[in-house]
């Protein structure tokens, strides 16, 4: 029996988990990169324990973490005085066994990239995916090659040519409202400061956050704690057609003026910074299509205020390979098993909820991190001080999902890869059954 083939179109960081896991499971993989060749945009990123906990179960924690630092905790602090409102960690557990890591998002990308390699996934650049054959699971790229398999995963991101087709009709990100300006700098930079404060910051490995009036600012260490990524939200006041661009450091101060003299002098050291729209599209209502499936932002676009964007491409991309190396294995041992179709569909409601959930909780974030100074302000500040970061009675639930610990638990502490085995199991004792 040949491997089952899986086409993924897109080389980002869902695509190159999916293409990694689908090669663990013994799947024939090809991965179509439009791009000449793979950069990685961005800065920063944060890989949360729901995300570690997947790289470790594959054999790759250890390779990220010699690029990373490990966030022992997120601490919220006022924008104006620097005040901390709440520290979080994410529990003894998890911070052992998965730790949270944040990293440059090309050192993650590179490390992802080499495990391809070393797997033999057959990674092509310069491949335009232009239009898709549902019926024969095939693509047809923009220079006129057919590219055919049993299984065809968008992983196409947020302007995503797979959604459009699986939709029937152009389907662009809109505007959040919102846009971000980013950078990174170096250890040595902050260092020049000759701020005691500055560098007492730099001396831990957090994820620091100043929240206030329509933004918030998140500040952590990458590369070891080699440099620092810094992100800064506000407003979005770019023309529609413009998605990112060269940001003006004195504008930026200004937007700015009057937060924390501790985040005033890090500003300071910035080289350089892009601003960069936000953008969000809203969840399909379905993620497959025959033996077609999207993931990640091509069908669940996350607003960034949980850092779980890229961890839920991941944890798709997983999903999707463990079991299609199940339904594999099912058909190599001539088991009743589910279609190809119904195997994607198990992908779906493993994910549709949990990812929901968290497009909600970034929305209550988002209102957590912005509130203009008030009584409304002046109760979450009371409300986060007094956080306990305890189990709380059947039925009972803090008012900020930030700090509850039901909900942090759920997200955090999930197993992807086990609930992906236990939901085929399910599946196959049910087939039983009805064919007994």
């Amino acid at each position: 029996m040949q491997p089952l083939r899986v086409v993924i179109v897109g080389g980002g960081i869902g695509g190159l988990s999916c293409a990694i896991i689908s090669r663990n499971q013994g799947l024939d993989v090809i991965v179509l990169e439009k791009a000449e060749k793979l950069t990685p945009v961005g800065a920063g990123i944060q890989i949360p324990p729901n995300a570690s906990r997947i790289w470790s179960q594959y054999g790759l924690l250890e390779r990220l973490r010699e690029h990373s630092s490990i966030s022992k905790a997120t601490q919220l602090r006022r924008w104006k005085d620097g005040e901390l409102l709440c520290s979080r960690s994410v529990g003894e557990e998890l911070d052992a066994r998965w730790p949270w890591l944040v990293i440059h998002r090309a050192d993650y990308q590179r490390v992802l990239v080499d495990e391809c390699e070393r797997l033999g996934v057959d990674v092509r650049l310069k491949s335009e995916v232009q239009d898709i054959d549902f019926d024969n699971t095939k693509v047809t790229l923009k220079n006129g090659d057919i590219i055919s398999g049993d299984v065809i995963v968008g992983a196409d991101g947020l302007w995503s040519t797979l959604r459009a087709r699986i939709l029937g009709h152009d389907s662009p990100p809109q505007e959040t409202g919102d846009l971000a300006y980013r950078g990174t700098f170096s250890l040595e930079a902050l260092q020049a400061l000759r701020s005691p404060a500055v560098d007492e910051l730099c001396q831990q490995s957090l994820v620091t956050m100043w929240i206030g009036p329509e933004s918030h600012s998140v500040f952590y260490p990458v590369r070891c704690g080699k440099e620092f990524n810094l992100v800064m939200t506000q407003p979005d006041d770019l023309p529609a057609s413009v998605k990112t661009e060269e940001g003006d450091l004195d504008a930026m101060k200004a937007v700015f003026e009057g937060w924390d003299p501790l985040l005033r002098q890090i500003l300071t050291a910035f080289p350089s910074v892009l601003r960069w729209k936000m953008m969000h599209h809203d969840e399909l209502a379905s993620w497959t299509k025959g033996n077609v499936a999207l993931l990640g932002d091509a069908c669940h676009p996350l607003l960034p205020y949980q850092a779980q964007g890229a961890a839920m491409a991941v944890e798709d991309g997983a999903i999707i390979a463990v079991l299609l190396g199940l339904y594999q294995h099912a058909e190599k041992n001539s088991l009743p098993h589910p279609s190809i179709p119904e195997t994607l569909k198990l992908y779906e409601s493993l994910q549709k909820k949990r990812t929901t959930t968290l497009h909600l909780g970034s929305i209550s974030n988002q209102h957590l991190y912005h509130l203009d100074d008030g009584p409304e302000q002046e109760e979450r500040d009371r409300i986060l001080k007094e956080a306990k970061f305890q189990e709380l009675p059947d039925g009972s639930s803090e008012p900020f999902i930030w700090i509850d610990l039901r909900y942090q638990k759920a997200i955090l502490g999930r197993d992807a890869v086990g609930d992906a085995r236990d939901r085929w199991e399910e599946t196959m004792a049910d087939i039983g059954k009805s064919s007994a």
